[in-house]
């Protein structure tokens, strides 16, 4: 299997991320099996039950073990490992050895899964309103989730004008987006997650609807001054990213000499807190 020819798409079933990639060539999902088994045994140590499991089903002359595959996942801790994934068929065997009431919701959303990316590619708009349910379910307003959308776009449109800059290195677009949120916000991205009290979440989700413009307008800035300018390579990247990220820092000391008060806040829309190190607990927030 060749994982440069594969698309990560996580999805979620219950409020549970499920590593999922697309095969662009087999057009099929492949599922991690520890994050299906864990849900549906239940169990503390969904990659223990699973190792165990596979070693039965190894034993027993099983094809389902064989035609196991392995990609590397990131985990929870950030670092990506190993993993056995399977598709959807291989799936649904696996699901017959675990004797679990949530089997059949598991298996319902499988069966959904696997027509589900084939329906995107003819009909994208599909993607975009899974997207916006997804937003409304956790509570989103429809101002805040019409911004969302439409920085995403942003988004795509400055990393093509990077791109035309000779910026190719993910860790390159990092570099710059973290200089462009350095120069309105005082903070780099990881800085601001910290600040908010994130860890693996997405930035973008838990900021107000002022931040979200003040990032959107960060990168719009930047996106139209590289156009004029067309700098190349990372070095003369960065200064315009500091122009870009200079424009929304006017804007956003404007607003607060205003308003009075600071537009960046460690409000976050979490139903849950970190307790010590990796511990979560339920919260009234």
């Amino acid at each position: 299997m060749n994982q440069d020819k594969m698309h990560l798409v996580n999805k979620i079933f219950n409020n549970e991320t499920i590593r999922t990639v697309w095969d662009k060539e087999e057009e099929k999902y492949f599922i991690s099996v520890v994050d299906i088994v864990s849900i549906i045994s239940e169990s503390k140590d969904g990659r223990k039950y699973w190792n165990k499991l596979k070693q039965r089903l190894k034993d027993e002359g099983n094809e389902t073990v064989t035609n196991c595959h392995q990609l590397k996942l990131k985990a929870n801790d950030g670092k990506y490992r190993m993993t056995d994934v399977v598709d959807v068929e291989g799936m649904f065997r696996i699901i017959e050895s675990i004797p679990s009431k949530n089997a059949e919701p598991i298996k319902e959303w499988l069966a959904k899964l696997g027509s589900q990316r084939i329906d995107e590619t003819f009909d994208p708009s599909i993607a975009a309103q899974r997207a916006i349910d997804l937003y409304r379910a956790k509570g989103y307003d429809e101002r805040w989730i019409s911004k969302r959308i439409k920085g995403v776009q942003d988004r795509k449109q400055l990393t093509d004008v990077w791109k035309d800059g000779g910026i190719t290195e993910s860790k390159e677009y990092a570099i710059l987006t973290n200089e462009i949120y350095k120069k309105w916000s005082g903070m780099t991205a990881k800085e601001y997650k910290s600040f908010k009290g994130l860890r693996k979440e997405s930035l973008r989700d838990n900021m107000s609807d002022i931040e979200v413009t003040l990032a959107d307008l960060g990168e719009i800035a930047t996106r139209e001054i590289a156009k004029s300018k067309n700098p190349q390579g990372l070095k003369e990247n960065i200064k315009v990213a500091h122009k870009g990220g200079n424009i929304a820092k006017v804007a956003k000391n404007e607003l607060e000499k205003e308003i009075g008060k600071s537009v960046i806040t460690k409000n976050n829309n979490l139903n849950y807190e970190y307790i010590e190190e990796k511990k979560l607990v339920n919260s009234s927030k």
